[in-house]
């Protein structure tokens, strides 16, 4: 088992989300010794995508120029690095009601066409397929799964749009109102994960 341990916190180690992927993965490899791991911290910078991405990636030029490269090469990183994988270990932390902004600009980077998923003629179909992805959701004021969470709905859609389908949360929420309760509830998300 391959995992692609992701993190996109800006809080460093008072992060909660931080600490719940690290746990998830620590669990995962209890459970498969042989388990390996790739880590990315988003936190560090993912570029947005923009026009000039648009121009090098999604237009793919048969001569890129060397900065065009740069951008496809970018790309092509973040995307191998989830096709490499068999469980995506995923740190959302909820920011003004909905997901890092590194979070998304990662999704925009991996959502391609021909790549990540293809337009046929029943629809789209996700091209990521048989991968798990566990989400540690973490909120100081969004219950998770409410009206007011725009985070885990759009994950959940994303990830299946790309092909995965199997996405399973350990949400740590409404931290500001009663943290030992909002990580008891992670902690009992945790225990029925199964490894």
């Amino acid at each position: 088992m391959h995992i692609l341990h992701i993190d996109s916190a800006i809080t460093g180690e008072a992060s909660v989300s931080r600490k719940l992927t690290a746990e998830i993965v620590a669990r995962l490899q209890a459970a498969d010794a042989s388990a390996t791991v790739t880590y990315r911290d988003l936190n560090k910078g993912v570029p947005a995508i923009d026009t000039e991405w648009f121009h090098a990636v999604r237009l793919a030029p048969e001569n890129p120029t060397a900065e065009q490269q740069k951008l496809i090469d970018i790309s092509d990183a973040y995307l191998q690095e989830v096709k490499d994988a068999d469980v995506l270990v995923i740190g959302s932390p909820v920011y003004n009601f909905t997901l890092t902004a590194q979070l998304k600009n990662w999704l925009d980077q991996i959502a391609r066409a021909g790549q990540s998923f293809r337009y046929t003629e029943a629809g789209p179909e996700g091209l990521l397929k048989g991968k798990r992805a566990i989400i540690a959701y973490s909120a100081a004021g969004t219950p998770f799964g409410s009206d007011l969470d725009h985070a885990s709905g759009y994950l959940r859609f994303i990830l299946g749009f790309l092909g995965i389908t199997d996405v399973e949360f350990v949400a740590a929420d409404r931290l500001a109102m009663d943290r030992d309760a909002g990580m008891a509830r992670a902690q009992e998300a945790m225990e029925r994960i199964a490894a």
